[in-house]
């Protein structure tokens, strides 16, 4: 029974992972919609680079800082209760691979390729896993003041705070340290908020289109 339950927790964590590993594949045709046909090709590239960076930085030394656990030991220790702790290694690490991709949908187009990469390092490496750690690990003693002081601890759901806000709080300086992307949201004097693609192209001449 309980190499049952243990092989069932497994498949169940296993099949979230795999779901929130695809939000990447919605983050990166999200980015690709909206940036111009020239730079589409790069803005996939850094979206799939920045998970493989993302992947070392967490397991060498992100998911230690998290949670005091590293993976140097022996597959058959690894394998044990059908490798459950790799499984939910590989669950949260895509959680903290969505954070480099959400500032890089921030600053489409006005990035340098290295540069960002060396963040994303960082970012999972060193400044996402403290958070990580203190709200879904209750490290560091954060958690047990908070509910010292206040008579309730920090809860998170579903990573709205913990990966999405913080993501975001990461992009927004970013943002306003790069300005808008000239020629895309704003051009000859006017602001366009959502222009569309140069992928595609209307006509006015023809039915159905835009006007």
């Amino acid at each position: 029974m309980q190499a049952l339950q243990s092989g069932t927790d497994t498949l169940f964590l296993l099949l979230g992972a795999a779901m929130v590993l695809a939000m990447h594949a919605g983050f990166a045709f999200l980015e690709l919609g909206t940036v111009r046909r020239e730079n589409q090709v790069n803005a996939l590239v850094k979206i799939l680079v920045d998970f493989a960076v993302s992947t070392l930085a967490y397991f060498f030394i992100g998911y230690n800082i998290a949670y005091g656990v590293q993976f140097m030991h022996s597959a058959d220790i690894l394998a044990e209760h059908n490798g459950y702790a790799l499984v939910r290694f590989f669950f949260l690490l895509t959680f903290a691979a969505a954070i480099p991709a959400i500032v890089s949908g921030g600053i489409a187009e006005r990035s340098k390729f290295n540069p960002q990469l060396f963040a994303t390092f960082v970012i999972v490496g060193f400044i996402y896993p403290l958070l990580e750690g203190i709200a879904w690990n209750e490290r560091f003693g954060i958690q047990a003041w908070l509910a010292q002081t206040f008579s309730a601890p920090f809860h998170d759901f579903a990573g709205s705070v913990v990966v999405h806000a913080f993501g975001g709080w990461v992009a927004l300086p970013a943002v306003l340290l790069l300005g808008p992307r000239h020629g895309r949201y704003h051009k000859d004097g006017r602001i366009a908020a959502h222009p569309p693609s140069r992928a595609f192209r209307f006509s006015r001449s023809a039915p159905g289109c835009w006007p």
